[in-house]
């Protein structure tokens, strides 16, 4: 009898498994959760009916992870609250607890576990813009146990863990000349293309939280990231928390990710929607939507809620590291424990001229070959600004250094004055932009260098007036040229040099040119544009080398003379031959061919940036 009883048990408890998984499965959001779901903890949406009581799990402050009151509102299928393929169906569920009625929807809260009946339905995703009610959308707990289950991690997991496989790139145009200007605006369109909006429905925000940052730099900060659904606010850095020592995560927890930790941070937080073995799954929407990713996950404390009209948020700080973000999608993340996510230690030396000391911050920055430029950006920018913005009259000297495992590394050293912090934080941003995103070979970056020297005084000329010994001289012989600049603040200064004329050139009228590093950099380009163009590794290393050494504080004498031998792809050929050269020119031949252009060159260090040139022309008689 006992027997029987046990085996119509097992029956009935075996049907109602079928039923449960079958439902799920038809929904097409659970078709490969064998072995995860679990029927007892989880709840499927056919069971979930308008009315039902529910609550959540989040933290709020002080008294860490607490319970609050919730009902359901309704089950929609197809409303896609994400901008991902994979989330189509939603609990909609209305907060009834005092607190949340009184702060409205809170930045952090997303992932926050949502329980109906004892047994984990979803996470709070999205809610509405302006909504008068506390009602969220909960992202089904089904859709975020898919996450990482596609085939994209199976090759990620095949090609070992940091490989290029499944992490996003942006696709510089190789080809052409580098241009920083044009990097950072394809950097800057494609974090616009982020919206967390969408047609009234937003993705709850996550709080970034910064310090060690100006007001100035986090207003910039906020223009940057709020199309990626984050909520920049000004916090501490991090927390020593007892409470925080401990690598056990629950359902409920609050979780950091830091782009950059140490004297500078910039972490972004989401909480923990559950937790599966060694795995982590949190937020109920994507962070960044790249799919495989290698971020640092750490623990963190919630020190109190700021409620505001504008958008409520948990204000928190960093606690230890516990494991790695490996997988970013439409309904969620997932994180593994014990990992450690790769970081570039980041060394920013400001010496300032209202600091009495030179400050060095020490920093490590996330290994993301999209984010990782910009959060570069930002960490150069907030060191440089720690006293405030720069006055009208100002010069900076740095130098940068980006180490590479296994290769050369780039350095360049260089001058700007009145432009601000443009020139080192975009060359900064497109160098490791570019390298990190060639297309060539994978590039482990080992350490990024900065020193950077603020002086309040500009150091900007132009060219008042260039005088030639004769603007008629023979082959052979030398002319004298004299240059006034003229600056705003230090007056005229006069350089003079000699610049001697080849024997075997050729008689007729010949261009000078007397200019700035733009101008000299503009020929260069326009001359020798195999020079800053790669077609390896090697080849973009040079390239960048080439395009970040070009000295702002010089004058350069250019003579332009008549094109001979030829550029075969990045090989100079000047002295072939004529006949050979033209030859080579064949519009036949597969292999890119063009002239070379031949000049003669003279530069003086001076004390100033030229910002203009001037063109005279010169006859050289037999």
């Amino acid at each position: 009898l006992m027997l029987e009883i046990r085996c119509r048990f097992f029956i009935f408890y075996f049907f109602i498994v079928v039923i449960l998984t079958g439902s799920l499965y038809a929904t097409g959001r659970t078709s490969d959760l064998e072995g995860i779901w679990d029927p007892v903890k989880y709840i499927g949406l056919d069971e979930i009916k308008p009315g039902m009581k529910a609550y959540c799990l989040t933290e709020y402050g002080l008294a860490g992870i607490e319970k609050f009151g919730m009902e359901v509102v309704d089950v929609v299928r197809g409303i896609n609250p994400s901008s991902g393929p994979g989330s189509k169906d939603a609990i909609l569920v209305k907060g009834t607890d005092e607190r949340f009625i009184h702060t409205g929807p809170v930045a952090g809260c997303s992932g926050s576990p949502v329980y109906i009946g004892g047994r984990l339905a979803g996470a709070l995703a999205f809610t509405w813009t302006y909504t008068k009610d506390p009602i969220y959308g909960a992202t089904p707990i089904a859709e975020m146990l898919a996450v990482g289950r596609g085939g994209s991690s199976a090759a990620l997991k095949t090609a070992g863990r940091g490989n290029r496989i499944g992490q996003p790139y942006l696709a510089f145009d190789y080809t052409v000349p580098i241009n920083f200007t044009e990097i950072n605006n394809q950097f800057r369109n494609n974090l616009l293309k982020k919206n967390h909006n969408l047609g009234g429905i937003n993705l709850l925000p996550c709080p970034l939280i910064t310090s060690g940052l100006s007001t100035e730099v986090c207003e910039q900060l906020r223009a940057a990231v709020e199309p990626f659904g984050f909520m920049v606010a000004a916090g501490a850095a991090s927390t020593s928390d007892a409470a925080n020592n401990t690598t056990e995560l629950v359902p409920g927890a609050y979780i950091a990710v830091p782009f950059v930790s140490g004297d500078i941070t910039m972490s972004t937080y989401g909480t923990v929607t559950d937790v599966v073995g060694d795995k982590v799954y949190a937020f109920g929407h994507f962070l960044l939507g790249y799919g495989q990713i290698d971020l640092p996950l750490a623990k963190a404390k919630v020190h109190t809620v700021v409620s505001s009209i504008a958008s409520s948020f948990k204000l928190g700080s960093v606690g230890e590291m516990v494991g790695a973000l490996t997988t970013d999608e439409a309904t969620g993340v997932v994180g593994q424990l014990g990992l450690q996510a790769k970081t570039i230690p980041l060394t920013i030396r400001v010496d300032r001229y209202n600091d009495t000391e030179k400050r060095v911050y020490h920093c490590r920055l996330v290994n993301n070959r999209v984010v990782a430029p910009f959060y570069l950006r930002v960490a150069v920018t907030g060191a440089a600004l720690q006293l405030g913005d720069l006055p009208p009259e100002h010069m900076i000297k740095y130098k940068v250094s980006i180490g590479i495992k296994n290769t050369d590394t780039v350095a360049f050293e260089n001058i700007s004055s009145g432009v601000g912090l443009n020139d080192i934080v975009t060359e900064c941003y497109g160098a490791v932009g570019l390298l990190m995103n060639n297309p060539y070979s994978q590039v482990d970056i080992e350490s990024i260098d900065c020193d950077i020297r603020i002086a309040p005084r500009s150091i900007v000329s132009h060219i008042w007036s260039v005088d030639l010994s004769d603007t008629t001289v023979k082959a052979g012989q030398s002319i004298e040229i004299s240059t006034i600049l003229e600056s705003f603040l230090a007056g005229k200064k006069q350089y003079q040099w000699s610049l001697k004329i080849p024997e075997e050139l050729v008689p007729g009228k010949y261009e000078l040119t007397i200019c700035g590093y733009r101008d000299y950099e503009q020929f260069l380009v326009k001359s020798v544009p195999n020079r800053f163009v790669a077609q390896s590794l090697p080849g973009l290393i040079e390239a960048l080398n080439n395009s970040l050494r070009i000295d702002r504080d010089k004058l350069y004498c250019l003579l332009t003379l008549p094109p001979g031998g030829v550029i075969i792809e990045k090989a100079e050929l000047p002295d072939l031959p004529a006949t050979k050269a033209l030859l080579m020119q064949d519009t036949k031949r597969a292999l890119s061919v063009r002239p070379y252009m031949h000049w003669l060159e003279r530069d003086m260090q001076i004390d100033s940036v030229i910002i203009d040139k001037k063109t005279l022309q010169i006859t050289v008689e037999k």
